[in-house]
């Protein structure tokens, strides 16, 4: 397992935390499910807690702060200047949701919603860098961004990180990849709802790697979540779409992550 230390370039999809109503109930789904170790929740940031895969930090799990919200995975994308990316949000149409802040030493980020009412976090380093595990069983793999209006998403976010955009035919003619300007590596991919049930507001979905996708559907069952359709074979590995027990929605994947573009340096 390569781990990465240094902090991500600013673009790059940089971490990704959960909040749910109970953090040990989710701790300890997630740690049956993708091999999550944890150690003990933080106070001094509201029993937040760091799970790690061989001890590189690989997402997060935070409580609720407030009974009408909703469990869900945040993605986070890094920036090298929060309070300046949070001026390029509202430039760009989007809304801030929490305003840019210091995590004490960690880091500094704000919150956000693009212009179709997904939301994102953005995170500007200090002493915690965002996921060190990535491209592996346990870590974060893949970012989509399923929108009601992708056109104008990707307008949105190329405004505020510079990316390009490049289709993937393959997946549909409103889908592309996002990348940092001349970097052929994906960081993830933009389209629309596809078939998300009608109603479904824009948002955006983090895939985590397993060894067997298979076997991650049946524990996660077993356990309280649940598979929202049969795992699936594509050109891109088997997948699967699932449901912890507090509803929060995400993605396994088993790849050929030898195969997977470097993130680690």
């Amino acid at each position: 397992m390569t781990v990465r230390t240094a902090p991500w370039p600013a673009g790059f999809p940089c971490w990704a935390d959960l909040t749910v109503p109970d953090v040990d109930a989710a701790a300890a789904f997630y740690a049956d499910l993708l091999g999550w170790s944890f150690g003990t929740p933080d106070e001094a940031f509201g029993g937040y807690v760091i799970a790690t895969v061989s001890d590189a930090p690989a997402a997060g799990i935070g409580p609720l702060q407030s009974p009408e919200q909703p469990a869900a995975w945040t993605l986070y994308i890094a920036g090298d200047d929060a309070d300046a990316t949070a001026g390029a949000v509202t430039r760009a149409g989007g809304q801030v949701l929490l305003p840019p802040g210091d995590v004490g030493p960690l880091g500094r980020m704000f919150v956000a919603a693009d212009p179709t009412g997904a939301v994102f976090g953005v995170w500007q380093a200090g002493t915690h860098i965002g996921a060190g595990v990535t491209n592996e069983p346990g870590g974060l793999v893949w970012e989509d961004l399923r929108s009601s209006d992708p056109d104008s998403a990707r307008a949105f976010y190329s405004a505020v990180f510079g990316f390009e955009m490049r289709p993937l035919e393959m997946a549909g003619p409103d889908y592309a990849t996002f990348h940092l300007p001349g970097d052929p590596t994906p960081l993830g991919g933009m389209g629309g709802m596809m078939g998300a049930p009608e109603g479904t507001p824009s948002h955006w979905l983090v895939y985590f790697g397993v060894a067997d996708v298979d076997a991650a559907v049946a524990t996660a069952t077993s356990r309280g979540g649940a598979a929202l359709a049969p795992a699936f074979d594509t050109s891109f590995g088997r997948m699967a779409a699932l449901t912890d027990p507090a509803g929060a929605v995400f993605w396994v994947v088993r790849t050929d992550f030898s195969q997977l573009p470097d993130r680690s340096t």
